[in-house]
């Protein structure tokens, strides 16, 4: 043992050491520093302390050493080293970051590392720079210019707002079961078969399938989901037209909520989803039986995020459909049994974003009342 560094920790430091091992979210090399010390407060040898923590004599060493002529905080962490200089000065990383966020060169589709650093040589005076160095400097800006997202930006008009508004105002109201209000949506799955049989899955080796399919044509799935209470609805069919739309819209009256006195119906802004296309479907005097029980909400262009049937289709695709089906027969059975457990378990939307936080996050994106200035 060596008797020249022997550490003696305080209740505190052992407190310390503890907390620091049991949150396992510092450096391996700090907890393993960790470790030695109260190894050797306990009394262990070098060599025993070596051996149970997988260390080398040396290190176990200069642990100790560094705890007995410094202090707990000089044992754990490493001095900072000085390392290579920077290789960019601050105004080539500036031109290396508007580099990177610019048009990338004709005939390529986006900026790479070795495309950046060939462009960074002839804007300067280095005869080479390495991609590791143009993708830490990258890196310290959160810059990757190969990537790209893509998304819908909604124009935030007065229209926008108001739509968005109703809608909010529908989903914080009082559950009221003679005026539900349910959210409608459709969308479309592929029917894919299997070429060769999969291999199940056994001990030791997870299921297989194979690359090839076969296409068995496609279905389109109605969705409803009531806004308050624990309730929705899949439907199957061949096609989503305007009458598929007003039988779907009767179901709802006159199965679904049958003693509702109005259904309020949230909905986005595909043609078909309006109340000309019971006419198509039905009689006049049909019609107007129907359209008086219900009451459409449209959600703004572009924001079909505000519809919450949105969120459901996204759990019933990753729940149910996250696999090849088949036939329109296995589609139907699979998406009732697991409509059948989803209602059975109680499970709702949480939604959470409301009129009030709207106002908060985006209110300046709201269109300013006639006369009024906008806020600098």
């Amino acid at each position: 043992m060596n008797v020249r560094y022997r550490v003696e920790l305080s209740q505190t430091e052992r407190a310390e050491l503890a907390a620091l091992l049991s949150g396992g979210k510092d450096a391996a090399r700090k907890l393993k520093r960790a470790q030695i010390l109260l190894a050797a407060d306990a009394g262990a040898s070098d060599d025993d302390i070596a051996r149970s923590v997988c260390a080398g004599g040396s290190t176990v060493y200069r642990t100790k050493q560094r705890f007995v002529l410094g202090n707990l905080e000089a044992a754990l962490n490493e001095k900072p080293r000085p390392g290579a200089s920077r290789k960019l000065t601050g105004k080539e990383e500036a031109l290396l970051v508007a580099t990177a966020c610019s048009k990338p060169p004709q005939g390529r589709a986006r900026w790479t590392l070795e495309l950046l650093a060939g462009a960074l040589v002839r804007l300067t005076d280095h005869a080479s720079l390495s991609r590791e160095t143009v993708r830490r400097r990258l890196a310290e800006n959160d810059l990757k210019p190969w990537r790209k997202d893509m998304w819908c930006i909604p124009q935030v008009d007065a229209e926008y707002v108001a739509r968005m508004e109703n809608v909010l105002d529908l989903y914080a109201e009082t559950p009221d079961p003679k005026h539900p209000v349910v959210c409608f949506d459709e969308s479309p799955t592929q029917l894919i078969g299997e070429v060769r049989e999969p291999i199940r899955a056994r001990s030791g080796q997870i299921e297989r399938y194979d690359c090839e399919y076969k296409r068995n044509g496609t279905a389109n799935l109605f969705v409803f989901l009531d806004a308050h209470r624990p309730w929705r609805k899949v439907k199957v069919t061949d096609s989503r037209t305007a009458i598929d739309f007003a039988i779907c819209m009767r179901e709802l009256t006159d199965v679904d909520f049958p003693t509702a006195e109005r259904i309020r119906v949230v909905v986005d802004n595909l043609s078909t989803h309006s109340a000309g296309a019971l006419y198509q479907a039905f009689p006049a005097c049909e019609a107007r039986r129907v359209l008086r029980r219900l009451e459409f909400h449209y959600v703004p262009k572009h924001a079909s995020w505000l519809n919450m049937v949105e969120i459901e289709i996204g759990v019933l695709r990753g729940q149910c459909l996250d696999r090849r089906i088949a036939t329109r027969a296995q589609l139907v059975a699979e998406i009732a049994a697991w409509e059948r457990q989803r209602n059975a378990s109680g499970a709702r939307i949480k939604w959470m974003f409301t009129t009030e936080k709207a106002r908060a996050k985006i209110g300046r994106a709201y269109p300013q009342p006639a006369g009024s200035t906008k806020e600098s």
